[in-house]
């Protein structure tokens, strides 16, 4: 009895080390987002409030926290072949100097869905090449570029 248990332990050790069980290598993640920046020439509360009105005129769902530079805004949800997907910008906005900032933008497509290891959410997916996300910064440099010829 004693050996048979001793040979059934070996057996399932020697197949979970064969097989190595859930380790495996890490997700490859490059092209899951899209970075863009450019600098202003606009003070650092102007600039924030460009962003904050560029984003409100697209109709995006608007995210922050507080005034420290960081907007997140979601596209509305659409399906695709049957898929909720979306959208993520995220603008970090930096102060260079008194009168000069800087945006960055990072875009994030995602999808929402159930893997076998997490909870229903939105995962990121590989993000292609978006014209949008140029066109919101076009979209805030042109608004801050009226402001200033005010």
């Amino acid at each position: 009895m004693k050996l048979r248990m001793l040979v059934a332990c070996a057996i399932s050790v020697a197949v979970s080390v064969g097989f190595q069980g859930c380790v495996h290598a890490p997700r490859d993640t490059t092209g899951f987002a899209q970075n863009h920046s450019i600098a202003v020439n606009a003070s650092f509360e102007d600039t924030w409030q460009a962003v904050k009105g560029t984003l409100r005129e697209k109709e995006l769902d608007i995210y922050t926290r507080d005034k420290r530079g960081i907007f997140v805004a979601y596209t509305p949800m659409k399906r695709r072949y049957l898929q909720p997907n979306r959208y993520q910008y995220t603008f970090d906005i930096e102060a260079i100097s008194e009168n000069e900032t800087r945006i960055a933008l990072d875009t994030r497509k995602q999808s929402y869905g159930v893997t076998l290891l997490t909870y229903p959410g939105w995962h990121d997916r590989k993000t292609a090449e978006e014209p949008e996300s140029q066109a919101l910064l076009d979209a805030i440099q042109s608004r801050l570029d009226t402001k200033s010829a005010e």
